[in-house]
């Protein structure tokens, strides 16, 4: 038996609270991507370091924000970046003495044993144009998938330091075997799930659907909509609004008298979850007050609701 398929046969904990949403097809589309930054990693630090390189894709995982700053040893190299037009932040992580071999390197050393030490103000800017163009190749793998324009914003050494996300987040981790000369580690890059998993699903999600299920799903669309129209939906009718000081208002007693700014050719407002879908002019319906919807008026338009209120009155005088 292969070790694939022994390690594929046995259990595997389920975490019924966090289900996990990655299908098949969409760790396979990331698992495309992730391969592709690989090979353009490797040519970019082998290009770049005139040093041998390699980098490889171990997996792809669906973890909390917390389960993966807390697997994280410190201190570490954590570049976090944005991923717009996606919202959130995603980070690349790789260890310390990686990152000092790569600087050492480009300042034409050999490698071999590097001090665990904070990067000097002349180390930093070199490591960051060394991300900058690693986002540079993770926004060409992940043309396929969604057109990412990748800003590193900050570094930290201590993941705990490293505010990416709430604890309960869920994100998605890749984890890389990196080799840079003679330096080994394990690198990993962390994306907001809730930002790459609709990009995921995209057309791809329509694709595998059978006739049943998109049966389902429609049915499921109309049972919703005829839902929704038959809600009940509070609705008024407003006159502009009035400003008046605290003082004014907290004196009021019944009987006394504000003045309204409201004009009477100006129609009231309809309005629901305080926004204006309609105008209207007030009136009455037997012994029922009601109101007329009007047109509303176009921007430059002088308002006027006198004529339609007298055809409102017309027409209930000819009810009677």
């Amino acid at each position: 038996m292969s070790r694939r398929g022994g390690k594929s046969s046995g259990p595997e904990p389920y975490d019924f609270r966090r289900p996990t949403k990655l299908s098949r097809e969409h760790i396979r589309t990331l698992q495309i991507a992730y391969e592709t930054f690989a090979r353009q990693y490797a040519t970019l630090l082998t290009t770049s370091l005139r040093a041998v390189s390699s980098i490889s894709l171990i997996s792809i995982e669906q973890l909390t924000y917390d389960e993966y700053i807390s697997g994280l040893s410190s201190p570490t190299v954590v570049a976090m970046f944005s991923i717009e037009p996606l919202p959130g932040t995603a980070i690349l992580e790789f260890s310390l003495s990686t990152a000092m071999a790569c600087i050492d390197h480009m300042l034409g050393g050999p490698g071999g044993p590097q001090p665990q030490r904070p990067l000097s103000d002349i180390e930093m800017p070199l490591l960051h144009g060394l991300i900058d163009r690693t986002l540079g190749e993770l926004r060409y793998a992940f043309e396929g998938i969604v057109a990412l324009r990748p800003q590193m914003t900050t570094i930290e050494y201590n993941p705990q330091f490293a505010q990416a996300g709430a604890a309960s987040d869920a994100v998605i981790v890749s984890s890389f075997e990196m080799r840079v000369g003679t330096e080994e580690c394990v690198a990993s890059i962390c994306l907001p799930f809730g930002s790459i998993f609709p990009k995921l699903q995209g057309e791809r999600g329509e694709g595998v659907l059978t006739d049943a299920q998109r049966a389902a799903r429609e049915a499921a669309y109309r049972n919703v909509v005829a839902g929704l129209e038959g809600a009940p939906i509070e609705v008024s009718v407003r006159f502009q609004p009035v400003r008046m000081h605290p003082a004014d208002l907290i004196g009021l007693q019944p009987g006394d008298v504000v003045p309204l700014a409201h004009t009477t050719s100006t129609p009231l407002a309809v309005v629901t979850a305080d926004i204006t879908f309609a105008h209207a002019v007030p009136g009455a319906q037997g012994n029922r007050m009601a109101c007329l919807v009007v047109p509303s008026p176009q921007p430059g338009q002088r308002p006027t609701a006198v004529g339609q209120l007298g055809m409102m009155n017309r027409a209930e005088e000819t009810n009677r």
